[in-house]
């Protein structure tokens, strides 16, 4: 049986929610509807014309990408052009699109941690400070027989998310008395009888951001007419989240040494070096997949011995080179990382959860550059 589209993306909203993304960038559902079963999910950092054909022959109903493919807005839908006829092949196989960019950036476990992993970056922090998110709580109280469905439900909205937990929540069994009066539709009971029902008060916490979509989901989800829910402010709870990384080696190494681990971590044919002298010892290392030339300053103000990010513009590199901070421009596509990385943390939601979906890892090479 195939899996409920928006059951996986509630799944992965949860993991990695739209609200972190950077003002302005265009994440989530970007072509077609996820209002369907799904049977296969390709898994793309880029989605172009050869990621489209490929995703036809291989007849998915879903595709996750790193970079959104409507990045700017489309003035006009003409098919003779290859990038809007992309589109129009997405529709007409009604294959749905969703794209989480600058989000999976910042997340916990997300692309940055997973490049720190594989290079031996330890002891990490964020590089840039994007929000500090507070925390609020919710207690409802809903019959024992519905308590389950009440949990599954608030998870889905995003609730319950603790570090590296999902779906977190405390639940405690009492008493519920209500006595319907004229007017009521009550779910339980009688108009003008006493009713005693055995319920449970279920309370999890969630980032204050989601409060809205959290208490319709509950209210949804709620058997009763009138349902009895408190919201709390915690005050000894907030999280900060921000972009890039910034970490330590388990000991130092030069430059040039760690430029080799660097291109054979990440395959690469070279890469682009910002340096006076390749020959001195470096520990500590700051690192934001993709276009981070911006964020250098803060990565001297971390103390890095090198900064590794893509796409340093020509006179950035001056900048960093007065500033005396060194720079490994690896380029924009070791991105890619989030193809493997997606589909092994998608198989183990399939085996915690019993799905019965296939996730593909997108074979086509997205990389516009080549050395020679």
């Amino acid at each position: 049986m195939s899996l409920e589209g928006t059951l996986f993306i509630d799944r992965f909203e949860a993991y990695c929610p739209q609200w972190l993304a950077e003002a302005g960038d265009p994440v989530g559902l970007q072509i077609g509807s996820v209002n369907k079963p799904l049977e296969r999910v390709l898994v793309t950092l880029d989605v172009r014309p050869e990621v489209v054909a490929e995703a036809i022959e291989k007849q998915v109903d879903l595709i996750i990408a790193k970079h959104p493919p409507i990045f700017r807005p489309v003035k006009c839908l003409d098919t003779n052009d290859l990038q809007t006829k992309m589109y129009a092949d997405l529709l007409k196989h009604d294959i749905a699109v969703f794209a989480a960019h600058t989000n999976m950036d910042i997340i916990d476990n997300g692309l940055n941690d997973w490049f720190c992993e594989l290079l031996g970056i330890q002891d990490t922090t964020y590089l840039t400070k994007t929000h500090t998110i507070g925390y609020k709580k919710l207690a409802v109280f809903v019959p024992v027989d519905d308590a389950a469905k009440m949990r599954e439900v608030l998870g889905q909205a995003g609730a319950g998310l603790q570090g590296d937990y999902v779906n977190t929540s405390y639940s405690l069994i009492g008493t519920g008395r209500f006595t319907p009066v004229t007017g009521a539709n009550p779910a339980l009971g009688t108009i003008g009888k006493e009713e005693v029902v055995q319920e449970a008060k279920i309370e999890v916490i969630f980032p204050e951001i989601i409060e809205t979509s959290v208490i319709q989901a509950m209210l949804a989800a709620h058997p009763y007419e009138e349902p009895a829910y408190d919201v709390y402010q915690i005050d000894n709870i907030t999280k900060e989240y921000g972009l890039g990384r910034v970490g330590h080696l388990a000991k130092p190494v030069s430059l040039k040494d760690f430029v080799s681990v660097v291109k054979e971590t990440f395959d690469l044919d070279g890469v682009r070096i910002v340096a006076e002298d390749e020959t001195k010892m470096i520990q500590r290392v700051a690192i934001c997949g993709g276009s981070g030339e911006k964020f250098f300053r803060d990565a001297i103000k971390k103390q890095a011995d090198v900064y590794i990010t893509g796409d340093v513009y020509y006179h950035t590199g001056h900048d960093m080179l007065t500033e005396g901070l060194s720079v490994i421009d690896p380029g924009h596509y070791i991105e890619q990382l989030c193809k493997p990385k997606l589909v092994e943390l998608f198989n183990q939601w399939k085996k915690d959860y019993n799905w019965d979906i296939e996730f593909i890892e997108s074979e086509v090479n997205t990389n516009p550059f080549q050395f020679r």
